[in-house]
Formats: structure tokens, sequence, C-alpha cells
């Protein structure tokens, strides 16, 4: 391995790194804020990638029907426990509203505008716009009623989650695959590197978002009512601060930040129905690393899982999978030492 070889490599890695950044971030806030090990947290990644891919060939996404079918779930559910707690009318109808409005809304301009093949940014938007519900509607679903269970038990449902939505995906997308354009064709040299303009684009959304956050949570009150969930549970809700609208928010931003992940990869590799686990287990690993607590933490184990799996898998490509996971045990054998740890009752 020369110079050359090896600075490709690190670019590769710090591009992968980025993204994987993204979903370490993603899965240090919902453990933080709901306890909730979300394993399907690259399901969204998926899912945006194949909808930009079907909106490229002119069809109505699949993720449009998977939007309405989780919308109406969700208001079904809404209405059964309106009814038992014998709320108006008014009341069970504002509360439909807000659970279906938006859905409704998007869906029907991704329908009129899917012919039309829009450009490339606008179904990008169209996509988050599409994407990004997922998420309050899976914590009412699967994790509202849920919210004082024990981490065991939110792991078991998070797995359970992750297999429904890989046949949900399957039934709303297909079995074929996509690689979806690039957001910037030029490519740049340095020295024996070439940099393409949508790995600029990776790194560049990655630390715009990573700053949008940190100012999210140090400037505004939703953040620090985050902050506080994530501190103390109890004590928050308290203070006032209510736990379902903490978990739908923090839901909320996991599902925004996995679709954009989801847009930022599409270009850069193939996409399937079920890809999305290894490419969520991937930022886990990194989330790992942060214990589980660390934003920056999270950030710094993505990229060194980015160098890992590039660097593997220039010795040994048909290991990679295999290393980047293997790195996982000693840092769990080093947190078990070093953490201090009780029984859960």
């Amino acid at each position: 391995m020369d110079l050359s070889v090896a600075g490709i490599l690190v670019l590769d890695g710090v591009t992968n790194g980025a993204v994987y950044a993204l979903l370490g971030v993603a899965t240090v806030l919902l453990f933080a804020v709901t306890r909730v090990l979300f394993i399907p947290q690259g399901e969204y990644v998926a899912f945006a990638a194949l909808t930009v891919g079907l909106f490229q060939t002119g069809e109505v996404p699949g993720s449009v029907w998977f939007l309405l079918f989780l919308a109406g779930a969700a208001a079904l559910l809404d209405l059964v426990e309106d009814l038992r707690a014998r709320r108006k009318a008014a009341a069970i109808a504002r509360r439909a509203l807000r659970t279906l409005a938006f859905p409704i809304v998007i869906s029907a301009l991704a329908v009129w505008l899917a012919p039309q093949k829009p450009p490339l940014l606008v179904q990008a938007l169209l996509t988050l716009g599409l994407v990004t519900p997922f998420g309050p509607l899976i914590y009412r679903l699967a994790f509202q009623s849920l919210a004082e269970a024990s981490v065991l038990a939110l792991l078991i449902v998070s797995v359970g989650v992750h297999f429904a939505l890989v046949g949900l995906g399957l039934f709303f997308f297909g079995a074929e695959g996509f690689r979806n354009p690039s957001f910037w064709d030029a490519r740049f040299s340095l020295g024996a590197v070439s940099v393409s303009g949508q790995a600029i684009i990776i790194v560049a959304v990655t630390l715009a978002l990573i700053v949008m956050l940190w100012l999210f949570f140090e400037r505004t009150l939703h953040g620090k009512a985050l902050r506080a969930t994530a501190v103390n549970q109890l004590g928050a809700r308290l203070m006032g601060i209510s736990s379902r609208t903490s978990g739908r928010l923090s839901f909320t931003m996991a599902a925004f930040i996995g679709a954009l992940s989801g847009l930022l990869i599409g270009p850069t590799t193939t996409i399937f129905f079920d890809s999305g686990f290894l490419i969520g287990l991937k930022g886990f690993v990194a989330a790992v690393f942060a214990g589980l607590s660390s934003y920056p933490g999270a950030m710094a184990g993505a990229l060194i899982v980015g160098l890992v799996e590039a660097f593997g898998s220039f010795w040994a490509s048909a290991f990679k999978e295999v290393i980047v996971f293997t790195f996982i045990l000693p840092i769990i054998f080093w947190r078990s030492l070093t953490d201090p740890h009780v029984d859960e009752d």
C-alpha cells in the first residue's frame, strides 16, 4: 500500500464515517431521551434512498402508501383511546386532524409531482417530508404505551419493529434496488486522490447538521427540554415536561436524520429494502463506542468505524463486515470494566 491508496481509503472512510456519525447521533439521542435502543434506524436510510429512486423513474414511491398506512393505524389507535376516555367529538376530531393532516397533504403532493419527474432537489425535499413522519408514527404505534417499560422490553419491541419494517418495506417498495444520481457531479484532485462532489456534500451536510443540533440543544426551549428528559425523566415530568412530547420529538428528529442519511448515501451504493440494517448497525457500533451517552463520542466512533471498514475492505474485502462488527467487542469489554453498572430492578 502506498500513500495514494492510503489517501483514497482515508477519504472513503471519512465519507462513510460521516453518514455513520449521523446514525450514531440519532441512536444516542433516542436512547438518552426514551431509553429505546432503536434497531430500525437504518430502515429510514433505506426508505429514503428507495423513495428517491422511485421518483427518478416517475413512479409514485411506496413510502406514500406506507405513510398513509402508518397514519391510519395511529389515528385508529387514537380513536380507540379517545372513545375509552369518553372525550368530546370536537377533541377527537382535532386529534385525528393533527395525526392525518400532514401525511395526507405530503402524500397528495408526492402523487401529483411523481409522474412529472421534478428536479432532484425537489425529490429530496419530498422524500424528507414523506419519511420523517415515520418517526412519530412508529413511536405512537410501538413505544408510547411502553414508556415505563424496562430497557430490555423496549429492546425486544425495537427488534420486532425492525422485522415488521423490513417486511413492510418489501411489500411497499419491492425487491428492486436503486442507486441514485449524485447531487453534485464535480470531481477535484488533491494530489493522487480524487474527491467527488458527493463526498464533499456528505461531509458538509454532516457538519452543518451537527452544528444545528448543537444550537438546538443549547439555544432552544425544546432542545433544553430534551436534555432535561435525557438527564432525569422523572424530574423532567415533575417540571412539566411531557415525556410523550419528548419521545415524539426525539423520534421525529431521528427519522429526519435517517432520511437525510439515505439521501446522502443513496448515490454511493445500491440500496435495497433490507440494506438499512447493516448501515444502521454500523451507526449503532459508533453509538456504543460513545457509551450511548456522548454525541462527540458517537461522531468519533463513527469516523473510526468508517476507517476500519475502508481499510478492512482493502486488506480482506470478504471479511470487512466481520472486521467492523468484531471491533465492538473490545469496546464493550472496556466499557464493562470502566463504567459503573448496577443490576436493573
